[in-house]
């Protein structure tokens, strides 16, 4: 993953220094989600390994899978990465653009595991507390899991708050054990 991550920052990062706005941001974003999305099809992957497959033809078969919706400068990110045999990193290189974009916009994604869903109030005392601890806004992704047993797991970048009851037992138990 890291040897991935090596080869793919590059490309997010040149893709990032295109953009100037948050329409322009929008629109990458747009634009790299609809290439990984025909990318990581099973079977564009077998063509996108494929020796025998011309770089020309290849550029046109995912150019034409998405068709008038990709740009010009999207088109050429295509031909570059074919071209530098790198076409399979589109989704990394999507994945650390959102990271880029975020990083700009000083916005932050965080999961909220917990074993029944959250009401607005929740999810929104959560999100506050959270932008105040990061200085960001939060964006939240809920989701259940009967596993936590009460309480939630919160995961936003680095940053891990587990006040499950799980995770409370198994700190007990550690505790005990020592």
């Amino acid at each position: 993953m890291a040897e991935l991550t090596t080869l793919a920052r590059p490309y997010a990062r040149a893709v990032f220094d295109l953009t100037s706005d948050d329409a322009s941001r929008s629109k990458w974003s747009e634009q790299l989600a609809m290439l990984t999305g025909v990318v990581s099809h099973d079977e564009m992957r077998t063509l996108v390994g494929n020796p025998r497959i011309e770089a020309d033809e290849l550029v046109e078969l995912v150019c034409k899978a998405i068709g008038k919706g990709l740009g010009d400068e999207s088109r050429n990110l295509v031909r570059l990465l074919v071209a530098n045999r790198r076409l399979a990193l589109l989704p990394r290189i999507a994945e650390i653009y959102e990271q880029l974009r975020a990083e700009a916009e000083h916005v932050i994604d965080a999961e909220v595991v917990s074993a029944a869903p959250l009401d607005k109030a929740q999810q929104d005392k959560i999100a506050s507390a959270l932008g105040k601890r990061l200085g960001r806004e939060v964006r939240l992704h809920c989701r259940e899991d009967e596993e936590v047993l009460g309480g939630v797991i919160i995961r936003a970048g680095d940053l891990v708050i587990d006040g499950s009851v799980r995770g409370q037992l198994e700190r007990l138990s550690g505790a005990l054990v020592h």
